[in-house]
């Protein structure tokens, strides 16, 4: 008995196979379709992007926006270009820092400068934080190349009237210590463009000599014991930026707009009542803060949405320290508290001047940890 040999039509296979290849590809588009259609792609496509900025390092403040994540290709590039400009800024910055014109120190094991330093009055800039330092010697008038003095958060409760022999002297930051006045010599350190003396706590005023100071643009006097505008201040024709928030200001001088350069005035944590009208002649001011609690009376013009100021009223709200269950209760010290408050007003601040419109009301909560 011989081979039994089966005969097929081979256009009937080949048919058979191209119907199951155009089924099979009818279902990859309707597929295709339906995930193109699906949130799960959306959710996977966001999830790879916040994956991509997290391992950058980019916060989520810059690619979320009120709960909505921007994937965009675009916004990435600009985030990464912005990340990188940062980073070398910072990377200058450091180099700058350890160049031989510049002295840093910091650390409580610091109780007084050291002597060696005497010797190098070639340094520029002083950058001395966070010590135990008490006194500013006598000795820093040899110091006449010195542009910056930055000196926050120590113990320093006295300058030396040597100061104002500091000719070319253009930053002077003694925020934070414990100064209950400011030498009247320093008015003749006549470049002098930024000046700091915030939360001090105790400062009440400001020596009239510093009228002289026409080149500063900046002025920080928060946090201390102020009770009007020192009249210093109104003097300097060139000042762009004046915070005397968080004092004991309850009115402001009808000559207020003699600083005609003004552009951000700080005012919050005051007990102002009323605003005067001599505000709407500051042409230049894009930035106003108040605290609202006590306002009773302000021009009209100043809420105005035409024009380009940025009114913003904070509703102050302090919280009652109340004692823990085991009446054990930790209070923090008043310089680090306005230190933290300082801090978290200018990032909301910078925020504010980023918008292109502000909140019709703000509320800022106060709160302490207890432990």
């Amino acid at each position: 008995m011989g081979h039994k040999v089966a005969v097929f039509d081979i256009s009937v296979i080949r048919a058979l196979w191209e119907t199951r290849v155009k089924k099979h590809k009818a279902w990859q588009k309707k597929e295709a379709e339906r995930l193109e259609k699906s949130a799960l792609e959306k959710i996977k496509e966001e999830w790879n992007f916040v994956a991509e900025c997290r391992r950058k390092g980019i916060p989520q403040a810059a690619y979320c926006k009120n709960g909505f994540i921007d994937t965009s290709v675009r916004l990435l590039e600009k985030i990464e270009r912005n990340t990188l400009a940062r980073q070398s800024s910072l990377f200058k910055e450091r180099d700058k820092r350890s160049s031989p014109f510049v002295f840093e120190l910091s650390g409580e094991q610091w109780t007084e400068l050291p002597d060696s330093l005497k010797e190098q009055t070639h340094l520029k800039e002083w950058h001395i934080s966070n010590t135990l330092i008490q006194i500013i010697p006598t000795y820093i008038e040899l110091f006449q190349a010195m542009r910056i003095l930055d000196l926050p958060k120590n113990q320093i409760s006295h300058l030396p009237a040597e100061i104002g022999r500091l000719k070319n002297l253009k930053e002077l930051n003694v925020s934070f210590n414990h100064l209950r006045s400011i030498p009247p010599e320093l008015g003749d350190c006549e470049n002098l463009e930024k000046l700091d003396c915030s939360g001090n706590l105790e400062l009440t005023e400001l020596p009239f000599e510093l009228s002289n100071l026409k080149q500063v643009t900046f002025v920080d006097i928060s946090a201390n014991k102020f009770a009007s505008v020192p009249i210093c201040v109104l003097r300097m024709c060139n000042l762009q930026w004046l915070d005397i928030s968080n004092n004991s200001l309850s009115d402001l001088p009808q000559d207020i707009d003699r600083l005609e350069e003004l552009q951000t005035f700080l005012l919050y944590k005051n007990k102002l009542s009323y605003l005067p009208y001599a505000l709407l002649n500051l042409k230049k001011l894009t930035l106003l803060v108040v605290s609202g609690d006590h306002l009773v009376e302000l021009p009209t013009a100043l809420c105005d949405s035409s024009t380009p100021l940025k009114f913003v009223s904070l509703m102050d709200n302090p919280l009652d320290n109340t004692p823990c269950q085991d009446g054990v209760e930790v209070m923090e010290s008043e310089r680090d508290r306005q230190c933290f408050d300082k801090e978290f007003l200018k990032a909301y601040i910078e925020d504010v001047k980023e918008r292109e419109s502000v909140p019709s009301y703000t509320t800022k909560v106060s709160f302490s940890v207890q432990l």
